[in-house]
């Protein structure tokens, strides 16, 4: 059976391309790690579970405040599973580096597909951002010096908010976010329409159009550092590669992080205050 997306000689070619789950040895042992650790991160760490950001019951985020008295950066960090499972909770073992290194945390939980649509999911992200700025205070956070972090589809909803006009739409500076690291993000929705996640996401081509963030690159101020695995699949390092030379060629700041990890593991850069990631931050606050 043959698939009309360009590059991949049959739709089995590419739904293996973008199986990550199917791509590891022991998927299941990688959700073993994250729930452990989320659950090793909350109890170590002071967390307020299921913050809401707006009206719906998905629209939550987990907060882990600030350690210092001095108002700290700010980092949002915005999950994957393809826009259609998973929540904030599974990835709480984030926080750990960050927090160590002086950040305050919102993990924020969104709706799924298709029960909404990507669409409505960078709307609610954007909605947590915003409310993240607004209430910076209750949690000991600096709204001058948010960051956004996100994995997979957390990393194509980062790209998404950095794309947002702040000013215009949420009445935020237009510099509200200071920095950003999209990991292993998807960026062309157009070759996920193909692929057997289509069932769930239900894209159309108008929705293919406005939500990639690769078709909406701009001169823009934030640094930004595109971080992927090396051992990730073909369609994922490509995805990165692509929006990360699209975003330089704009004349954008941007820096790559591209360590030997796959998919799944690429995310304990996070864990520790000299984690790949966690570094990469420090660099975006100028540190």
């Amino acid at each position: 059976m043959t698939t009309p997306f360009a590059g991949y000689a049959t739709q089995q070619d590419l739904d293996r391309d973008y199986d990550v789950d199917n791509a590891v040895d022991d998927f299941d042992g990688y959700v073993k790690w994250y729930l452990e650790t989320s659950a090793a991160a909350r109890e170590a760490l002071e967390c307020r579970v299921d913050v809401p950001y707006g009206p719906t019951l998905m629209e939550r985020a987990n907060i882990f405040p600030a350690s210092s008295a001095e108002p700290a950066p700010i980092l949002v960090f915005i999950h994957g599973g393809y826009w259609r499972i998973l929540t904030a909770d599974v990835f709480d073992m984030i926080a750990t580096g960050p927090v160590a290194a002086g950040f305050a945390v919102v993990n924020v939980t969104y709706d799924l597909c298709p029960r909404v649509t990507i669409s409505e999911i960078v709307r609610q992200v954007r909605a947590a951002i915003a409310w993240a700025a607004r209430n910076a205070e209750s949690f000991g956070g600096d709204p001058s010096r948010i960051y956004v972090a996100g994995h997979s589809a957390g990393g194509h909803l980062t790209a998404t908010a950095v794309l947002a006009d702040w000013e215009a739409d949420y009445g935020l500076p237009a510099d509200l976010i200071k920095g950003a690291i999209p990991i292993s993000g998807l960026f062309d929705l157009e070759p996920v329409s193909y692929s057997f996640v289509q069932t769930s996401l239900r894209l159309t081509g108008e929705q293919v159009l406005k939500d990639s963030p690769i078709r909406h690159i701009r001169p823009s101020n934030v640094p930004m550092v595109v971080a992927w695995g090396g051992k990730e699949t073909y369609a994922f390092r490509k995805q990165s590669q692509d929006f990360f030379d699209a975003w330089q060629a704009a004349g954008n700041s941007g820096i790559a992080v591209t360590p030997d990890k796959d998919h799944f593991y690429i995310r304990d850069g996070f864990q520790t205050i000299d984690g790949a990631l966690t570094q990469a931050l420090l660099r975006l606050d100028g540190r």
